[in-house]
C-alpha cells in the first residue's frame, strides 16, 4: 500500500512509519524538516501552520491512505483533508479519548457524549482541538472513509512527553522511590507500536468510525509498571508504596508530578477504565508491560538516558528536591 504520513519523524508518527516500512508499504512523509525522517521514505517538506501555502508539496500525488496525528488547530486538518480527499483512499486520524465530554463515565464506550468542536477552529484546548480534527477529517472524506483512533495514554520508544522515561530515569537513580498506590490499581495505556500496528491493520481492512484504543482493563497495574522499571534498570531502588490519601495530603500532584498515576475518582475513571471491546474485536493486541518498559529503557540508553521533549508540553515528574520534600511530609505525618 501507499501511505502518506503527515508528520512521521517523532513518537506516534515515527512508529506508524516504521511499522508501515516493515510491511513493505511505500511511505511518504510530509514534515517540517526539524527532525530526520526514517530511512526508506519519500520526504516532502511543508508547514501546516502557515496555511494552505504550507501544503504546496502535497499538491500532487495519490495514496491509499493518510495517517494524521495533528493535535493543534483543527483548521490544519481541514485544509489537508480537503486537499487530499480526491487523491487518497482513507483518512486515519489519531485522536484522543479526551474528546469525550467531562466527566466521562467509568467504562465509557465510543458512543459517549462528546465535547464541542469545529473543523474551522484555530488554536483551541486539546480536547476541542482533537474533536475539531475528527470533524474536519470526516467532513472531507466522509464517515465511511475516516478512521478515528481515540487513543488514551501512549507510551513506548520515542516518547517525547516524558511519562515512562521519567519513571525509568528516576528508578535508575536508585534509593527510596515515592511509589503512588495502591500497587494493584489497574492502569490503561497503549504501546505506541501496538497503536501503529492496529491502525495499519484497520486501514488495510477498510475500518471506519471511532475506536477507543488503550489496553484492556487488567492488562497491568501501577505496581506492574514500576516493578518492570526496577527489573529492567537493575537499580537498587526501594519502591515506597503510599496510599492515595496520604499522597494528596502531602501535596503530591497526580499525573504531572507522578506520571501515569491517578487517585480513585473522576480522573481515574476517565483515563484508566475505557471500554475497548470494539478495538479488541477489530484485532487489537497489546504486548506485555515488561516488553514496553524494556524496549523504552533500551531506547533511552541509546540516547544517553535523556529523552526528547515536545516543546508544547510541560515536563513531568518530581524533581529530586520535590520528592524529598513529599517523602519528608509523609514521614512526619506518620510519626516517623
Amino acid at each position: 500500500m501507499k501511505l502518506l504520513m503527515l508528520g512521521g519523524t517523532e513518537f506516534v508518527g515515527r512508529a506508524v512509519v516504521e511499522a508501515a516500512l516493515e510491511r513493505g508499504w511505500e511511505v511518504t512523509v510530509f514534515h517540517r524538516g526539524r527532525h530526520a525522517p526514517p530511512a526508506g521514505v519519500t520526504s516532502l517538506l511543508g508547514d501546516r501552520t502557515t496555511g494552505p501555502d504550507g501544503l504546496a508539496a502535497l499538491a500532487a500525488g495519490s495514496w491509499d491512505a493518510v495517517v494524521d496525528t495533528w493535535s493543534a488547530a483543527p483548521s490544519a486538518v481541514r485544509d489537508a483533508a480537503r486537499l487530499l480527499a480526491d487523491r487518497v483512499g482513507r483518512y486515519a486520524y489519531v485522536s484522543s479519548r479526551s474528546v469525550y465530554a467531562w466527566p466521562p463515565a467509568a467504562g465509557l464506550a465510543e458512543d459517549g457524549p462528546l465535547v464541542e468542536g469545529s473543523p474551522d477552529d484555530g488554536d483551541m484546548p486539546y480536547a476541542e482541538s482533537k474533536r475539531g480534527g475528527e470533524l474536519a477529517a470526516t467532513a472531507a472524506f466522509g464517515a465511511d472513509r475516516t478512521l478515528l483512533v481515540r487513543a488514551g495514554l501512549i507510551i513506548g520508544p520515542y516518547e517525547n512527553v516524558g511519562r515512562l522515561p521519567w519513571w525509568l530515569g528516576r528508578i535508575a537513580r536508585g534509593g527510596p522511590v515515592l511509589a503512588p498506590g495502591p500497587a494493584d490499581s489497574p492502569i490503561q495505556y497503549i504501546d505506541v507500536r501496538d497503536l501503529a500496528e492496529w491502525t495499519l491493520d484497520s486501514i488495510a481492512a477498510g475500518l471506519s468510525g471511532p475506536y477507543n484504543l488503550v489496553s484492556p482493563p487488567g492488562h497491568t497495574t501501577m505496581g506492574g509498571l514500576l516493578d518492570a522499571c526496577v527489573r529492567v534498570t537493575g537499580a537498587e531502588a526501594e519502591l515506597r508504596w503510599t496510599a492515595p490519601e496520604a499522597l494528596l495530603a502531602a501535596g503530591a500532584e497526580p499525573w504531572s508530578e507522578l506520571p501515569v498515576w491517578l487517585p480513585p475518582g473522576e480522573m481515574y475513571d476517565a483515563m484508566h477504565t475505557a471500554d475497548v471491546t470494539k478495538a479488541l474485536k477489530a484485532g487489537l493486541r497489546c504486548r506485555p508491560v515488561a516488553e514496553t518498559v524494556a524496549d523504552t529503557w533500551a531506547w533511552l540508553e541509546s540516547l544517553g538516558g535523556a529523552a526528547p521533549q515536545r516543546p508544547d508540553r510541560p515536563q513531568v515528574g518530581l524533581s529530586p528536591e520535590r520528592e524529598a520534600e513529599v517523602l519528608a511530609k509523609l514521614t512526619a505525618s506518620s510519626g516517623g
